[in-house]
């Protein structure tokens, strides 16, 4: 996750370029065959683009709330995940009788916080990570952990090889771990390692990180809708490429005296690609911010967490 001041201008220009290129070569082709085609029938009334502009602004606005609610929600949860494992990690330490129980009950919880890790890392086809401009940044700016080191070196830091190979068999790592972890509490608490209320507040503690592990998995197997998505990306390219259609117009009609008369047009190119790199670079943010466990700049930054 960024966490610095802010990006630099340069920064996000480059990380937007691509939709500036499209924006400005059909501004460009407009602006040109007005000026130099005559087509003057080329142009719209700009009252028809200011409600399409006026819609576009509402849908990425909204769009950008939500994607904003998701990256809120999720921070949230971990703050949740990470006070109930300083929780454990103090439990584990003082209910147990038996004192070589504390490693391996905070061992295994490690290992648990991993595999949700991994598993909130998994590629999903609706997330923009793959995409190119955020690859890019990727590659020069920082590098996913999960994506560098294998799930099976990971679990080998805190659990036994036979436990870290039967736990890779499993469909649910996770689910799987919790499993193992309330079976080795149980197992203390017949043992008489653990009295009834430790025992009963530790099964507790698994069920509040577990409830916190569904809230993950909602935000990270369900997506922000598709129908949303779709209409507002394109009532923003539909009017960033309309925009040069008023904007030449607009100015073609200024008084301009010397050398600027009957050019006026030209300058709709400029204004045309600045104020539809105002919507899209907004569209791209909020693509980028809906999925805050995917592996990107934006996301909520779950490894340091862990």
């Amino acid at each position: 996750m960024h966490v610095g001041k802010s990006y630099r201008l340069a920064e996000f220009l480059y990380w937007t370029r691509r939709r500036i290129y499209l924006v400005a070569a059909s501004a460009g082709a407009v602006t040109a065959l007005y000026q130099l085609g005559g087509w003057h029938w080329l142009s719209l009334p700009w009252p028809v683009l200011a409600l399409l502009g006026t819609a576009a602004s509402f849908i990425v606005g909204f769009k950008n709330s939500q994607s904003y609610g998701r990256t809120v929600e999720a921070q949230q949860i971990w703050s949740s995940i990470t006070a109930a494992s300083r929780y454990w990690g103090l439990i584990s330490r003082d209910f147990p009788a038996d004192g070589g129980a504390v490693k391996e009950l905070v061992s295994r919880h490690l290992a648990w916080l991993a595999a949700v890790r991994y598993e909130l890392r998994a590629a999903r086809v609706w997330e923009a990570a793959a995409a190119a401009q955020n690859a890019e940044y990727r590659e020069r700016s920082f590098e996913v952990a999960e994506r560098r080191v294998p799930l099976e070196a990971e679990l080998a830091k805190y659990l036994a090889p036979q436990t870290v190979a039967e736990l890779l068999a499993s469909r649910d790592i996770p689910a799987a771990l919790m499993g193992l972890q309330s079976r080795a509490i149980r197992s203390l608490f017949l043992a008489q390692g653990l009295q009834v209320l430790h025992y009963a507040e530790m099964q507790k503690t698994l069920k509040d990180l577990s409830d916190q592990h569904a809230r993950a998995q909602r935000i990270k197997n369900f997506p922000y809708p598709r129908q949303y998505a779709i209409v507002n990306s394109l009532f923003v390219w539909l009017f960033a490429l309309l925009l040069p259609l008023a904007m030449v117009r607009e100015f073609a009609a200024l008084p301009a005296p010397g050398f600027m008369h009957g050019q006026m047009g030209w300058l709709a190119l400029p204004f045309s690609v600045l104020i539809a790199w105002m919507y899209l670079a907004l569209d791209q943010v909020g693509e980028s911010t809906e999925n805050p466990f995917e592996g990107s700049a934006n996301d909520v930054p779950i490894t340091w967490l862990s």
